[in-house]
């Protein structure tokens, strides 16, 4: 029994080395790139024990990512809960993906579209998080940084349909991640804030 827990144990713990290993790589070269010869030789294990563990390069993405996910989640829950108000936290988001964007090769993105049932998780996914985001739209409402009187969730679906249009027409290849932010997603956030709340992001950010 001791000798099951320990292997499951070492299964678990090099299971959570490669995802890191993996995503590190296909972020930084791309996915398409990355073969799976080039993972096992990163961790310095046979591709067999790989594939021991992972059917393909498309299911260890998928689950790389669900875990990405989760951990970004668990991210944003914390920023949320250590922020005075909802202008501090979307700051903070803003700083967080500018960040990410440093270290992201555009090339993870665009090859992302290699993989439709991937798209669609995450997809699904950012469907699921409607209702957090209605939740903190009404938290500004009470903050006094959002206007009254909007059909929130309607803003939700305009958001998501900017990040799939910037997405889909590969924008971050040809502009900067502040660039598509200041001008597509703060123009049209500045649009729904009180002015207290536009105050805030004219002192924060640079509207090109």
């Amino acid at each position: 029994m001791q000798d099951l827990k320990e292997t499951t144990s070492y299964r678990t713990a090099l299971k959570d080395k490669i995802l890191e290993s993996a995503m590190l790589l296909f972020a930084q070269q791309g996915i398409r790139a990355v073969k799976m010869d080039d993972i096992a030789t990163s961790l310095a294990i046979s591709k067999r024990t790989l594939y021991e563990l992972f059917d393909d390069k498309e299911t260890l993405l998928a689950v790389g990512l669900q875990k990405y996910q989760r951990l970004h989640q668990e991210q944003k829950f914390e920023v949320i809960r250590q922020s005075a108000n909802v202008m501090e936290v979307i700051l903070k988001f803003y700083e967080m993906h500018l960040e990410e964007s440093r270290v992201v090769n555009p090339l993870f993105y665009s090859d992302l579209e290699k993989y439709p049932a991937i798209l669609d998780m995450l997809r699904r996914e950012q469907q699921n998080q409607m209702d957090s985001f209605l939740d903190f739209m009404m938290r500004g409402v009470e903050e006094g940084y959002f206007r009254k009187g909007v059909n929130y969730k309607l803003i939700g679906h305009m958001f998501e349909a900017l990040t799939k249009y910037m997405m889909e027409k590969r924008l971050y290849e040809a502009y900067s991640i502040e660039e598509l932010y200041s001008n597509m997603l703060f123009v049209t956030l500045r649009g729904f804030c009180t002015e207290k709340g536009v105050r805030v992001l004219d002192e924060k950010i640079h509207f090109t």
